[in-house]
């Protein structure tokens, strides 16, 4: 015999010195999983259990779920999991596994934990069978110990159903435990039929086999002469233990289902809270009779299934009022724009285990403004739950107004924010806002605690475009930190803009901007029609799954079919903001470039600057810098600012070596023209230059 210390192997001690051939004869395979690097090797015949080729695995546990259901992962996970914190040598445990051709299975594992000298968890090493023949049914057999193993394997088989149904989320999904688990088939039912009890009514939600329907029984009422109807009726099970009390207790139902070759049936009502909520029937072809321990096994059966139905409709229940509360505060169309092709998406969460709550307060909104302008708006309001999105459609509607009133984009995210803070709600919304003009390509952003947006060009290639921020809404409002800067992104034609929420980037274990560069590497492998781009990105977070919704909004602008007379855009300034009067000089300068009045940049720039400047130093409040294209009369750019004093601009006579007193003089030797209004308590300041067409 060899001895154990010889071999070169680093094996647990009561580990067979030959474990292949012993696990090979008794059709086991076996695994080895190092808890330090991940990997989990498996050998050949465990790789047949799972019906994997060996290049189809690639050493990550991860990599099972082709083959596992997901509720029998996460059950998987929880046992290991529960094992290695309260220091157990070994766990086993009973699962389903679906094959290649789509069918499940039933399997087995044993693991055992090696855990080093203090006592931390470094190995698992186990063995995976095929369990079906051990879970077949045995009471064929006759004799005594067949019959009380028989007894234990249905024991076996509730208890192990019930865990598979415990993860089950939807009513279709109870009827796929109770049917592809094979469960019924270990207990001996050759059909399963089911029915839900609505209004007084029985529905049938599930029949089998496949061909077994019985003509009239889709929706039957309760007093009519079937069994289900009886045992909702009564609330008492009703065990038939012979084909002739069979037919003798229910002819009408009788003739249909002879081809079935029915010999017992149990039907159990299911009941929660004393209220019945449906029926389920199991025929048998090859038993005749229950035993007491058998009718209590069942009936433990039904009291299960029942609490997953019900469960399971109050899920359905819940999402349905969530999903239409959610359509309902998304907008219901999207208007054309005029030079600009626009895609939104949406997808819902799916949040593992949790009821009611795929939905979410993310939001997508597009608003037409003046000008051949369009403000476009990507936003998320916290958490995930019908509140979240109730809070999602008054913001989405009150940013919208205020955008429409014609307020600045910090204007319009400050006093969201006020509102959000006002509406007596603990959530707070990351938000990002655009106002797009389309003719002239110039885009300004304000961005709330938002991700950055990402910009697409012809060529396909794609970037993220850092944009300064503020704090989330509702919480700028909270810390009285109101001034949101304002970001400008040149839209050039064929370039997309690119906005969406952090559940389209995030995802578990992973950092946020390897997100964003994996998010751009996709843009840019994508169609360029937007609305395909659209899709295909949605189609990978809905394949990627995840516990965060996701919205998605594409603009992209078109070549201009003719030229373009008018535009319009416009800038709040706060004083003690150097970033802000960046800002406004980096909106006059791209708007001049891009409005053909390019030999003229310096002139407007150092006008424009010298009025916003005037504006800050001599009056309490901001100034408004507003840059217009007018027409009739000659093509003109007119430049205006706007701020809360009544007092009209003085000229005055600078000295030799002053260095102020020539404000004005420079805006009336550089300006074709200039002149001041009034505007409500204060007053504008404005400005001309003619610009020809052929400029």
């Amino acid at each position: 015999m060899v001895e154990r210390g010889a071999s070169a192997l680093s094996l647990p001690d009561d580990w067979p010195a030959h474990p292949d051939p012993i696990l090979a004869l008794n059709r086991m395979g076996s695994f080895d999983w190092d808890l330090d690097s991940g990997l989990f090797h498996m050998d050949a015949r465990a790789h047949e259990i799972f019906d994997l080729r060996p290049d189809e695995f690639d050493g990550d546990p991860a990599s099972l779920a082709v083959r596992v259901p997901q509720a029998e992962g996460i059950r998987l996970d929880e046992l290991v999991s529960q094992a290695i914190k309260d220091g157990s040598e070994n766990y086993g445990a009973y699962f389903r596994m679906r094959l290649r051709d789509g069918t499940l299975r039933w399997t087995h594992t044993q693991g055992y934990i090696r855990r080093d000298g203090t006592g931390r968890p470094r190995r698992i090493v186990g063995i995976v069978r095929d369990a079906t023949e051990e879970l077949s049914h045995l009471a064929a057999r006759g004799d005594e110990t067949s019959v009380e193993d028989a007894r234990q394997e249905q024991t076996n088989v509730v208890r192990l159903t019930t865990a598979a149904l415990a993860h089950a989320r939807t009513v279709q999904d109870v009827i796929d435990v109770l049917k592809d688990t094979q469960g019924l088939t270990h207990l001996g039912a050759t059909s399963l039929v089911m029915g839900l009890v609505e209004a007084g009514r029985i529905r049938l939600i599930a029949e089998g086999p496949e061909g077994s329907f019985v003509p009239g029984t889709l929706v039957t009422r309760i007093d009519e002469p079937y069994p289900m109807s009886e045992v909702v009726r009564t609330l008492t099970p009703r065990f038939i233990e012979s084909a002739e009390e069979f037919a003798a207790g229910y002819p009408v139902l009788w003739p249909h289902i002879t081809d079935l070759k029915i010999t017992s049936a149990a039907y159990l009502p299911l009941i929660v809270q004393a209220r019945p909520i449906g029926a389920m029937g199991l025929l048998y072809s090859n038993r005749a009779g229950f035993a007491a321990e058998e009718r209590n096994i069942l009936v433990a059966l039904g009291s299960s299934i029942a609490q997953s139905l019900q469960r399971a409709m109050f899920y359905e229940q819940e999402k349905d009022i969530a999903q239409g509360l959610q359509q309902a505060m998304l907008p219901r169309t999207i208007p054309g724009v005029p030079g600009a092709d626009i895609a939104v998406r949406y997808r819902a969460a799916t949040i593992g285990g949790s009821l009611g709550r795929d939905i979410g307060g993310d939001w997508y909104d597009v608003i037409p403004l003046p000008g051949g302008r369009v403000g476009a708006v990507i936003g998320d309001v916290q958490g995930h739950d019908t509140h979240a999105a109730a809070v999602m459609g008054q913001l989405r509607i009150v940013l919208r107004a205020y955008a429409a009133e014609g307020h600045t984009p910090a204007t319009v995210m400050a006093r969201a924010s006020v509102f959000l803070h006002e509406l007596d709600t603990d959530r707070f919304a990351t938000c990002l806002y655009t106002e797009a003009d389309l003719s002239t390509g110039v885009v300004q952003v304000v961005r709330a605690g938002h991700i950055d947006p990402l910009l697409r060009g012809p060529d396909g290639a794609c970037r993220r475009v850092p944009v300064p921020g503020g704090l989330p809404l509702g919480l700028s409002a909270e810390f009285g930190s109101l001034e949101y800067p304002v970001g400008t992104i040149e839209l050039d034609p064929g370039h997309t803009l690119l906005l969406c929420t952090d559940g389209l980037v995030e995802a578990p274990g992973t950092d946020l901007d390897d997100g964003m560069r994996d998010l751009a590497a996709l843009i840019a492998a994508g169609p360029e029609d937007v609305r395909k781009l659209a899709d295909r990105l949605i189609d990978i977070a809905e394949e990627r799954g995840g516990d965060d919704d996701v919205a998605l909004l594409l603009l992209r602008r078109r070549g201009l079919d003719s030229p373009q007379t008018g535009g319009r855009l416009q800038q709040h300034v706060a004083p003690g903001d150097p970033e802000a009067l960046t800002e406004a000089r980096h909106m006059i300068r791209a708007a001049v470039r891009t409005w053909g009045a390019g030999h003229r940049t310096d002139e407007i720039e150092l006008v424009a600057d010298e009025l916003i400047t005037n504006a800050l130093m001599h009056t309490e409040g901001a100034a408004i810098v507003t840059l217009r294209v007018l027409t009739g009369g000659g093509r003109r750019l007119r430049v205006e600012v706007e701020d809360s004093s009544s007092a009209l601009p003085r000229r005055r006579e600078a000295g030799e070596s002053g260095v102020s007193g020539r404000g004005l003089l420079l805006v009336d030797l550089l300006t074709d023209v200039w002149g001041v209004e009034a505007r409500g308590g204060g007053k504008c300041v404005w400005c001309e230059f003619i610009v020809p067409d052929d400029s």
